[in-house]
């Protein structure tokens, strides 16, 4: 993941550079700008979820398929696992938090944010790595992997409330210590 805020700010146009030299404005822009990206994060996020969850219906289709009704509930509670994170992540709240003051937080201060936010990326793929160890319909019970996949979402689940305290440090001691 690239430093979203930087690729962002350097694809204004001649206006909104120019706006720069209003006194005051910059400061709105910036923090509107920190505002989009972390909205695109979130929305990229959820977006992955989704794709990991439809990847989990079709397994359950499959298992359906074959006849292996007494599966389907491991699948069932991973769908609403990740349903629940997609929804937390997508609609969660940060533009009013102050974390988009940019008096109050630099750039090393948003490292920290992208980093804990990568590492989100990282987790989703090692669920997804482990969805890929769910065996197929007709091989041995899948109860041992869904469970291993749905201990991941949980951990990852825990993980992305976490956000608010990495916010919330970042923002009341402008370190994130």
């Amino acid at each position: 993941m690239t430093n979203g805020y930087e690729e962002a700010r350097g694809q204004r146009n001649i206006l909104e550079r120019l706006m720069d030299k209003i006194p005051g404005f910059k400061g709105f822009q910036d923090r509107e700008l920190r505002r989009d990206v972390d909205k695109m994060q979130r929305e990229h996020l959820s977006a992955e979820l989704g794709r990991v969850k439809a990847a989990v219906r079709d397994q359950a289709r499959h298992y359906t398929d074959a006849g292996k009704i007494g599966s389907l509930s491991g699948f069932d509670r991973l769908d609403r696992q990740l349903d629940g994170l997609s929804q937390a992540v997508r609609f969660a709240d940060y533009g009013q938090s102050g974390f988009f003051d940019p008096v109050k937080i630099g750039d090393e201060q948003l490292q920290r944010l992208y980093q804990f936010d990568l590492s989100v990326l990282d987790d989703l793929s090692a669920l997804e790595a482990d969805l890929g160890t769910v065996p197929a319909p007709g091989q041995t019970d899948p109860a041992e992997a869904l469970e291993r996949v749905g201990q991941r979402a949980r951990a990852l689940g825990e993980k992305w409330k976490q956000r608010d305290l990495v916010i919330s440090n970042i923002v009341q001691t402008g370190t994130g210590a």
